[in-house]
């Protein structure tokens, strides 16, 4: 028999601005298309418009100012306190413009999920419509990624093609590149969250 393995996720999100995945995510838990339960918001930006989002679907927060910190062991050292008091399983990273250090990796191993404005390996990094925009290359999308030590470089769950029309501005590509993102993480996630589920039944004695 499984142990609550088919109960909803526990998922903390962080978030460093707009906070449109972080929006998706929790309207797709709102239509069911999600089984999951947002925990937690974390954010490292005081003014970033993500903290007035779950100020309004009333998600506890936890912000903090990096520079307040020694290093980013203190700070991720905070952040773990922070998500055993919610019993937050995964981390979903939406917009999180920070590099994930080892005390989170080691916490949270294998369960550090990331989106990206790209069809990795190609574009890591910042501004990663711009960069594709700037290159002249025809095809796009969006990858979502399990996070590791690099700059997203994580083993890659799914990717979703994006084919650059002749008329498009950078402006009009990071909006069908949002859409796009909108709809594949929430999937992506509970796609994931299922498969997880089929191999823990599979292995019940």
């Amino acid at each position: 028999m499984l142990q609550g393995d088919n109960r909803m996720k526990k998922i903390a999100v962080f978030a460093s601005g707009s906070g449109s995945n972080y929006q998706a995510i929790i309207d797709a838990i709102k239509t069911g298309k999600l089984k999951a339960s947002v925990e937690l918001l974390v954010c490292d930006q005081p003014k970033a418009y993500v903290l007035d989002r779950a100020k309004s679907e009333q998600t506890p927060t936890f912000q903090f100012e990096p520079k307040t910190y020694g290093s980013k062991e203190e700070f991720e050292k905070e952040i773990v306190s922070e998500l055993r008091k919610y019993d937050v399983e995964f981390l979903i990273l939406a917009g999180y413009m920070r590099l994930i250090g080892p005390t989170l990796l080691k916490e949270f191993s294998n369960r550090i999920i990331n989106i990206h404005p790209s069809l990795l390996p190609s574009f890591p990094g910042k501004n990663a419509i711009g960069q594709a925009f700037q290159a002249g290359v025809k095809v796009t999308g969006v990858t979502v990624h399990f996070v590791d030590e690099g700059m997203d470089t994580g083993p890659i769950i799914a990717q979703q093609a994006l084919v650059i029309d002749q008329d498009d501005t950078e402006e009009t590509l990071a909006e069908k590149i949002h859409e796009i993102e909108h709809e594949l993480y929430p999937e992506t996630i509970q796609s994931l969250f299922e498969q997880l589920f089929v191999k823990k039944e599979e292995v019940t004695p």
